[in-house]
């Protein structure tokens, strides 16, 4: 089971949604960052459950607490360990799934491969697992910050209501001002109702969200294997219940003409630019200086009271189920941070490969 992600800087995850602990061992961050556990709280605190009644119900501190790579609130070089307790779990919700799968999870695929499955609210294939990219992302985003690289997230889609607020400044204040982390106020009530509707309704609703990083240098990446966007592509499609990834116009480059959609460049003030950003910042597998523009197309979260039907594989036969416990509506607002984070590790390790960050000491 693969469960590292990077070339130099490497972030590997570990525990389950019910077991005792969850978090990541971060490796190949330079010494000398200064890094405290209130830095990767304020990210872990983005994605908490149990703050709104647009997300699961289950209440968790998700406390960040660090056990190695930090001497006097810098890193020193060695591996980073985060850790967040498990203390709200509910295993007993999820005992008749033990040889039933849920429709959309990953539970087939996870008994037929591994054959011991931790069935208890997903296990590793939980959502919240994801606790472990913040961890390593929240380091990224500190790395990053270094050479004024800034990174935002915020949902753009919910069903079909769809935002039309492309402005960058109002898009960063207002996704602060919602619990959808929305950047379109005007659409953010209706939204809301959507989301509720299929709430009341023992269903669930998914979204689009989409992921800018700004101030990242033109040269990151490789011209065939390891191009930026590729890696990008990888990491964001590794989330769970992401079913689609986008970099800049993405499928809408299908309908157009090459005329309407080359970015032309131009220079200004001694800096090369370009005149639109249809291709995402990334242009043949390199970044060109521009914003980076990754969109995710999230699928409605599978847990759902509604009535479904699925198989006994112990009996062998058809079986109906309804799934209990305590689940999101929608995803999406919490699936910004792990986005945001998914993006920084891949930079941060980018930076580091080509030399923009020194490897052993950013001082």
């Amino acid at each position: 089971m693969t469960n590292t992600t990077g070339k130099i800087f490497k972030v590997t995850s570990f525990g389950s949604s019910h077991g005792k602990a969850i978090g990541a061992i971060i490796d190949g961050c330079p010494a000398n960052l200064d890094l405290s556990e209130e830095d990767i709280q304020k990210e872990l605190n983005k994605r908490k459950p149990g703050t709104n009644d647009f997300t699961t119900p289950r209440k968790e501190e998700d406390k960040i607490e660090i056990v190695s790579g930090i001497f006097n609130r810098k890193t020193d070089g060695t591996p980073i360990t985060g850790i967040v307790y498990n203390k709200d779990h509910h295993s007993k919700d999820y005992s008749k799934f033990k040889d039933t799968p849920r429709p959309s999870h990953g539970d087939f695929g996870w008994m037929e491969k591994y054959g011991n499955y931790d069935y208890n609210g997903g296990g590793r294939g939980s959502g919240r697992a994801t606790i472990g990219h913040v961890i390593g992302g929240a380091i990224a985003k500190k790395l990053l910050e270094t050479k004024n690289i800034k990174i935002i997230s915020h949902v753009t889609q919910i069903g079909n209501i769809k935002t039309k607020n492309k402005d960058l400044k109002t898009i960063e204040e207002n996704i602060e001002k919602n619990p959808l982390r929305c950047g379109d106020l005007d659409l953010v009530k209706s939204m809301e109702d959507l989301i509720l509707d299929k709430k009341s309704k023992g269903d669930s609703v998914g979204g689009v969200v989409e992921t800018i990083a700004i101030g990242v240098p033109a040269g990151l990446g490789e011209p065939v294997f390891g191009k930026l966007d590729a890696d990008l592509a990888q990491i964001l499609m590794g989330i769970g219940s992401v079913k689609g990834v986008e970099i800049g116009l993405g499928f809408e480059s299908a309908k157009k003409t090459a005329s309407e959609i080359n970015d032309e460049y131009y220079i200004e003030n001694n800096e090369i630019k370009t005149s639109t950003n249809n291709n995402g910042g990334i242009i043949g597998g390199i970044s060109n200086g521009m914003p980076i523009v990754c969109k995710i197309a999230v699928k409605p979260t599978p847990s759902i009271s509604k009535v479904q039907n699925s198989i006994n594989l112990k009996n062998k036969s058809n079986e109906e189920i309804s799934i209990e416990g305590r689940h999101d509506p929608c995803i999406c607002p919490r699936i910004t941070a792990v986005s945001e984070s998914a993006v920084a590790i891949v930079l941060a390790d980018h930076m580091l490969r080509s030399g923009f960050i020194h490897p052993s000491n950013i001082n």
